[in-house]
């Protein structure tokens, strides 16, 4: 055992193992997902967090050395975004055709995400740098984090509420939208990414290819928006 510990140790420090951790606990998670039929309340993202999360506590790994190894994951975001400007340009006539429609559902979409967030909030008795931090949870988390320090808020809380507010919106928008009998993949794939950033843009794609897009749309157009109309609210709202 005393071996074992310090070969633990050893590997510990070491970038490669959180790096092949993630991957590993990703891969699975996406293994389940597709076992399950792609079913959205088996996400892959929220299995990865979960499990990696787990093995984290059960270590006695600080967040600070996983992150030192995962970090070149966290530079691929990046690049990942970036790519989804393939997928736009294919689909360049219908989003130019959608483009009152898309409008009108990003203010709604954007005002009603931060909105209803602050008065559920404040209704269940938050106040202070934890309220304000919930404004900008809808938006893709490089804009939230910018957002919520410009605000008053806790970029750290609100790096938090994004994970969450986007694998919510992974799991559960799919059955909400078939339940309203909304089959337009404009209309799902915006609303996806409206509501949910990235990961709700991972379900999108799941769907179509053309509901990635338009939910790639909404993701770029709404951090834009939060950013603009966030500041704003929360002056009025406090």
């Amino acid at each position: 055992m005393t071996d074992f510990a310090d070969i633990w140790s050893y590997l510990a420090q070491g970038p490669l193992l959180w790096l092949t951790t993630t991957l590993i606990a990703y891969l699975f998670g996406a293994w389940l997902q597709k076992l399950s039929g792609t079913k959205p309340w088996v996400n892959s993202v929220l299995i990865a967090v979960a499990l990696l999360a787990g093995v984290l506590v059960l270590t006695g790994t600080t967040y600070e050395t996983y992150f030192e190894g995962a970090q070149f994951v966290h530079f691929m975001l990046g690049p990942a975004t970036v790519a989804l400007a393939i997928p736009l340009y294919d689909n360049r006539a219908l989003i130019r055709a959608s483009a009152l429609p898309m409008l009108a559902a990003l203010v709604t979409g954007s005002l009603v995400a931060i909105l209803s967030a602050l008065a559920i909030a404040r209704g269940l008795g938050v106040s202070g740098d934890v309220l304000i931090s919930l404004a900008p949870k809808s938006a893709t988390a490089p804009v939230a984090l910018g957002v919520a320090e410009a605000i008053g808020g806790s970029p750290t809380l609100t790096a938090v509420l994004v994970i969450l507010t986007g694998i919510t919106g992974a799991v559960i928008a799919s059955p909400i939208l078939n339940l309203l009998r909304i089959r337009d993949d404009r209309a799902r794939g915006f609303a996806l990414g409206t509501a949910s950033h990235g990961i709700g843009t991972a379900r999108a794609f799941q769907e179509s290819q053309t509901s990635g897009a338009f939910s790639g749309v909404a993701m770029g157009l709404n951090a834009i928006l939060t950013a603009l109309i966030a500041p704003v609210i929360i002056r009025l709202f406090i």
